[in-house]
């Protein structure tokens, strides 16, 4: 693992670990940053070793937005390469196959938040801010992931305004899943990350799929696309082991009762 590198991955089993990782900057996302996300995540979606994914920031502040120091003396041509990389780092993120879990400390600004919502889900300790301040920095940003979060007349407030955003509205409006203190989000996320990687990975993956292709559709297609995912399971005959493990694990509930 290279300890400079905008981003940084090591695994822990089957856990991968990924680092956003410039704290002096206050994790501000450049282009090399962008990159490096997007073939991280593109690496770590082919590794069958990886069962689940925990993303992280180095610091205090998860993400402070996108760089703007680095488009100081750049043209619209190298603009629009670069708004292509994040959209690219965004969505090599969400395409992966195994579940993202997100852990977050402090502000979470702009392009931080894209991240974020490109994950699965949210774990904030709570001095979680957020901020989405792209129209007041001149540009256009976070217009279509936001509004797919909170919904479309929250997100137009959070953007107009550039407010900051508490950790516990974040919560009340589903972009966040869970609050934990400071000291426990590392442990929270390891917990939950050790139990995802404990289930059937098959189920897990396929469970993601449905959901996310799901909710791009109506009730009656959803199920359809449920069931293509159950037959598939069923194909693999993993779930028999499911089975298995409950039943055990119910005769030892009950030797304990008697």
């Amino acid at each position: 693992m290279d300890a400079t590198a905008p981003v940084t991955c090591h695994h822990d089993g089957s856990i991968a670990h990924v680092v956003l990782n410039r704290p002096s900057a206050r994790n501000a996302l450049n282009l090399p940053m962008c990159l490096k996300l997007r073939s991280v995540f593109e690496q770590l979606d082919d590794d069958n070793a990886t069962l689940v994914i925990l993303l992280s920031a180095n610091g205090p502040v998860f993400c402070a937005g996108a760089d703007l120091k680095e488009r100081a003396d750049k043209d619209e041509t190298w603009m629009i390469a670069r708004r292509r990389a994040s959209f690219a780092a965004y969505d090599a993120i969400a395409r992966c196959r195994k579940p993202v879990v997100a852990l977050t400390q402090g502000p979470v600004v702009g392009s931080g938040g894209e991240i974020l919502m490109s994950c699965d889900f949210v774990i904030a300790s709570q001095l979680t801010t957020f901020r989405f301040p792209e129209p007041q920095w001149g540009t256009v940003g976070a217009t279509q992931r936001l509004q797919r979060v909170i919904g479309k007349m929250r997100a137009k407030e959070l953007l107009f305004t550039g407010r900051t955003m508490p950790v516990d509205e974040a919560y009340q409006r589903g972009l966040v899943a869970r609050i934990v203190p400071p000291d426990q989000l590392a442990e929270t996320g390891q917990e939950i990350a050790a139990g995802i990687a404990a289930a059937p990975a098959l189920a897990m993956s396929l469970t993601k799929q449905a959901v996310d292709l799901g909710h791009e559709t109506d009730l009656g297609n959803g199920i359809r696309i449920e069931m293509a995912a159950i037959e598939r399971c069923l194909a693999d005959g993993g779930w028999r082991n499911g089975i298995q493990k409950f039943n055990n694990r119910t005769g030892m509930e009950r030797s304990a009762d008697e």
